[in-house]
């Protein structure tokens, strides 16, 4: 057998091989610029509990069931919820098919995630957009969330909801913004309270209207590159971090900014960076780091919005059409949520 053959008769038996493996194909969107609302909460409607991030205790689950009793809703819990594999809360297929299932379900009206950690960039390949756009419905999480958030926005059209996890601190201000908007379909102005106001800082004064659109900086730009993400041409951009130094949110910004992201937006608005510090070597700090990257945009933009690992957070629906102004630190909602 010469060496060409053998090349080739090798190259057949890997061939043989890949064949088996199965390709998932890059799809297009399945929307086109029709944006979709799920429903409303209502008092009694059943709320599902998923895990498509890390993993969970049980415990866990009984301090999200305490906290949606409240809210007088009922809750139905994932198949794979308590499911365990390494750092993920179970196989990628499994925590996928718990996605798939619960918008599947008639009988749940909105889906509320555990926790984030990591996972949810593995199963977007394994997302059923097309069962989600024939069954909105209210879905919200935040964290390592942002991954889901925005494919399904992107490939479904429908507005998705960066706010409290089932673990996360129900306490009155955030459940209040959980009420207005999800329940109430209010049309709402967030602002911050009095006390975290002093952290707010204004990078370039002004107003600006687009589709409200982001997450968490690292998960986001993580996802870049990809299929599942929307398109950011006139959309306010909203991030949020936690626990990284500022060397690499510098780095992170600088990603979005070569991927000709900042090119597209009208507005800018920076949460909170929760536990960033300046690390151990010298340092910009985080007003620099914004400075230098979003100041020469001429955008409305500040940092300091009440979005994150906090524990009074905003609701902040994904895809809606809002106002921001940046000397105040609003981000006005210019169209209901949910219908």
């Amino acid at each position: 057998m010469t060496i060409k053959r053998r090349k080739f008769v090798k190259f057949l038996g890997l061939a043989g091989l890949s064949s088996q493996i199965p390709v998932l194909p890059v799809q297009a969107k399945l929307y086109s610029n029709t944006i979709i609302k799920p429903p409303r909460l209502k008092v009694g409607d059943t709320v599902g509990l998923i895990s498509p991030a890390g993993i969970i205790e049980p415990q866990d689950i009984e301090v999200a069931k305490k906290a949606l009793l409240t809210l007088g809703l009922k809750v139905k819990l994932g198949v794979h919820i308590l499911d365990s594999y390494g750092y993920l809360a179970g196989k990628d297929i499994d925590r996928a098919t718990d996605v798939n299932a619960m918008f599947g379900d008639r009988s749940v009206k909105a889906i509320i995630t555990m926790r984030g950690g990591w996972g949810c960039n593995r199963i977007l390949p394994l997302i059923n957009y097309s069962l989600i756009r024939s069954h909105p419905k209210i879905f919200m999480g935040y964290s390592d969330i942002t991954s889901l958030l925005l494919a399904i926005y992107a490939r479904s059209g429908l507005i998705t909801f960066h706010g409290p996890v089932a673990t996360s601190t129900w306490n009155e201000f955030s459940v209040d913004y959980v009420k207005r908007i999800l329940f109430n379909a209010e049309v709402v102005t967030m602002t911050n309270t009095l006390t975290t106001e002093i952290g707010r800082k204004i990078i370039t004064p002004g107003k600006a209207k687009g589709k409200l659109v982001g997450g968490n900086l690292s998960v986001l730009s993580a996802m870049l590159g990809s299929s599942y993400l929307p398109s950011w041409q006139d959309s306010i951009l909203f991030v949020e971090e936690i626990g990284e130094d500022i060397y690499r949110v510098d780095r992170m910004l600088t990603q979005l900014k070569n991927a000709g992201i900042f090119n597209q937006i009208v507005g800018f608005v920076f949460g909170k960076c929760t536990n960033c510090s300046l690390g151990d070597q010298p340092s910009l700090t985080l007003a620099q780091v914004l400075k230098d990257h979003i100041q020469p945009l001429g955008i409305p933009a500040w940092y300091g919005s009440m979005i994150g690992h906090i524990k009074d957070k905003f609701t902040v629906p994904v895809g809606v059409d809002v106002e921001i102004d940046a000397e105040n630190g609003t981000l006005r909602m210019l169209e209901t949520a949910v219908r």
